[in-house]
């Protein structure tokens, strides 16, 4: 499998070949369990992953252990989350979680740093997935804070449709909460309503899309 690591790094063909070589030497493959908690939201380093299948979520957790979902990871994408001392900066303990049975690279955080010391090329990708990252975080935040549940969990309720490619989504009150960083009880009120309207239907461990033009119309 770590022969078509190229295929999945977007920048390989502007590495040395050295450079490759040192990659492919060190890079291993992990398969991870659905559910499974890659990162603990701990301070060690351990690496950059590159997702060649499966699905990845990066989420904060407070103090009362509830959760709010950052942003996923899919097929081809690259988490520098996991890498802290490539982003010595952070202050946030962000946890990562399989969501899929999934298959990812990871790059030791020591070799890239390395690299991004040494190529302009690969400093300047780092800085760029840096930057997304922490874009995604200010999204979420100016969304919990000047958003409406509603619209929120229409959006939410749409991208989830999308990802897994139906109207008829396999997910609990309790998994959106996480997803949101709210209460349960929230969710079910929400859902209830957006059921009494017509736009969703609701039975046990599954929200149905019944009116996606109505849920688009909150966003």
């Amino acid at each position: 499998m770590v022969n078509d690591f190229p295929q999945y790094f977007p920048i390989w063909d502007k590495l040395t070949q050295e450079q490759q070589n040192r990659i492919l030497s060190v890079t291993d493959m992990h398969c991870i369990k659905k559910g499974t908690v890659v990162h603990d939201g701990s301070p060690d380093c351990l690496g950059m992953l590159l997702v060649r299948s499966g699905q990845l979520r990066a989420y904060l957790l407070n103090e009362e252990g509830r959760e709010v979902t950052i942003c996923r990871f899919f097929e081809m994408d690259i988490c520098l989350f996991t890498a802290a001392c490539v982003m010595p900066n952070m202050q946030f303990d962000i946890f990562i979680e399989a969501e899929k049975d999934s298959e990812v690279w990871v790059i030791p955080a020591c070799l890239y740093k390395n690299l991004m010391d040494e190529s302009v090329v690969i400093a300047s990708y780092a800085r760029d997935l840096i930057t997304n990252h922490f874009s995604e975080l200010m999204w979420l935040m100016e969304q919990i804070m000047w958003k409406s549940f509603d619209k929120r969990l229409a959006k939410f309720l749409l991208e989830e449709s999308t990802v897994e490619e139906t109207d008829s989504l396999r997910i609990t009150h309790e998994k959106i909460a996480n997803h949101m960083g709210t209460a349960r009880e929230v969710v079910t009120r929400m859902l209830r309503y957006f059921q009494s309207e017509g736009m969703v239907k609701l039975n046990r461990g599954t929200v149905d899309i019944t009116d996606r033009k109505r849920l688009e119309a909150l966003q």
